[in-house]
């Protein structure tokens, strides 16, 4: 099971974007899903007009990202990936241990589970959601757990209950400047967002009093570019 998430938030900056995008779709991206214990990827631009504008992620096993096949990627990475990598201006990468994965009812595969090409340990690639809403929240430590029953009690249910809303995975971070919890939903389209059980959803007395004592937040949709494979 793929209990990790590998994080990257990325501005190319003075890079031309046509040479970052091959870059990233055609070297960087396919060159992580080549180790083992990594066993998806995808890539997302910004729906939202925030920066940055571009965020990747990838799924993995924990351990993965201390394997001697994932340190070699560094250690072997071409003049063109150097060059690339040290003009960005914005590296924002961050590493998540998963707490929960939830899907709605009906839903096309299990979590975990796909029809797609097999990645490189065997394991079904997963097809990238059309568009991912991340919010990612700090509360005080006192909070914490009221957090967590408001995800798994309230929240996490009614959004489920929304037509077109996919799946929702909740985070820790392990590693990175950020938020301590991530919320990492997959759904149809923007368009959830009109819908009059989203509203609900994020209109509750328990929400918003969590919402007031959160110490940072942020809130970023993406549509999907690349599912990698």
């Amino acid at each position: 099971m793929a209990d990790g998430l590998l994080f990257v938030y990325t501005d190319p900056g003075p890079v031309p974007a046509a040479e970052f995008n091959d870059w990233y779709d055609n070297e960087h991206g396919p060159a992580r899903l080549t180790v083992p214990g990594i066993t998806s990827g995808s890539r997302f631009h910004a729906l939202d007009d925030a920066l940055p504008p571009w965020l990747a992620y990838y799924e993995f096993r924990q351990g993965t990202l201390d394997s001697p096949e994932y340190r070699a990627l560094a250690d072997n990475a071409s003049a063109r990936e150097k060059s690339i990598m040290s003009s960005l201006a914005t590296l924002d990468r961050r590493v998540y241990e998963l707490i929960s994965d939830d899907s709605a009812p009906g839903g096309d595969d299990p979590p975990g589970e796909s029809d797609g090409p097999d990645g490189p340990d065997g394991l079904d690639v997963l097809a990238g959601p059309p568009v991912v809403l991340a919010v990612s929240l700090s509360v005080p430590p006192s909070a914490e757990a009221d957090l967590a029953a408001w995800y798994a009690d309230e929240h996490i249910p009614a959004l489920l209950k929304v037509p077109g809303w996919r799946r929702v995975r909740r985070y820790r971070l392990l590693e990175g400047g950020a938020p301590t919890y991530l919320a990492l939903s997959e759904v149809e389209s923007a368009a959830v967002f009109e819908e009059p059980a989203y509203q609900a959803s994020v209109s509750t007395p328990r929400r918003n009093r969590l919402v007031e004592l959160a110490i940072e937040r942020e809130r970023r949709l993406f549509g999907l570019h690349k599912a990698f494979g």
